[in-house]
């Protein structure tokens, strides 16, 4: 049966395991295993064996000696695991970008050359988008105008109604003008996020190269 030691008594109890470690004849005694774990109350047992409800919880093995020759971990549960997991998956990401950082480059001004390029073709590619908003607005505006001749738009009583042509190009225009601002958003976006991640970089380049001041 195992024995129920109060948390103080466990220094004692470990002792009294060594000192059975030896026959009165001074003969090793058997090599057996002893089980440590503590129970829900947070006090400390010892035993030849782990009741069933604290098997999945986290206990010790002692030799003959009293000495700890293996810990077995309490059982996590799938969300522990799955947190684990995400963990060790993180650990390992960043382990893979120091490595990239620490290959590519050699300062900390290499990082700033191709942040500094890649901002330039963003900036370019930012100024055909805006052009070419720019021309949408005056498709748009011109295809307005002209639907204020006909009904719905139109004042004047007897007005001709729009032309068909004439209302898919207003509602093609509506729609491209809508994707195109859009895009704009997604487009400043991807500065700010293209900014922060170079920045991080820059940091993190500098912790794995404390000497570095560029």
């Amino acid at each position: 049966m195992p024995a129920r030691v109060p948390r103080f008594a466990a220094i004692l109890l470990a002792a009294a395991v060594a000192l059975t470690g030896e026959s009165a004849a001074g003969a090793p005694a058997s090599q057996g295993i002893t089980y440590r774990w503590v129970d829900d109350q947070g006090v400390v047992h010892f035993g030849d064996q782990v009741p069933p409800q604290y098997a999945q919880k986290e206990h010790s093995e002692l030799n003959a000696q009293g000495v700890e020759v293996g810990r077995l971990g309490a059982q996590k549960s799938p969300e522990q695991q799955a947190a684990d997991s995400r963990k060790e998956e993180a650990v390992m990401r960043q382990k893979q970008h120091d490595a990239f950082l620490l290959t590519t480059y050699t300062s900390v001004g290499d990082i700033e050359a191709l942040r500094d390029e890649r901002l330039e073709q963003l900036k370019t590619q930012r100024a055909a988008a805006e052009a070419y908003v720019e021309a949408l607005r005056s498709r748009l505006a011109a295809l307005q105008e002209r639907a204020m001749f006909f009904s719905p738009y139109s004042s004047k009583p007897g007005a001709p109604r729009m032309p068909d042509d004439l209302t898919e190009d207003l509602v093609r225009a509506a729609n491209e003008m809508r994707s195109q601002s859009a895009a704009m958003v997604a487009k400043n976006a991807e500065v700010t996020t293209l900014r922060n991640q170079f920045q991080a970089d820059i940091e993190r380049y500098r912790q794995l190269h404390p000497a570095v001041s560029r």
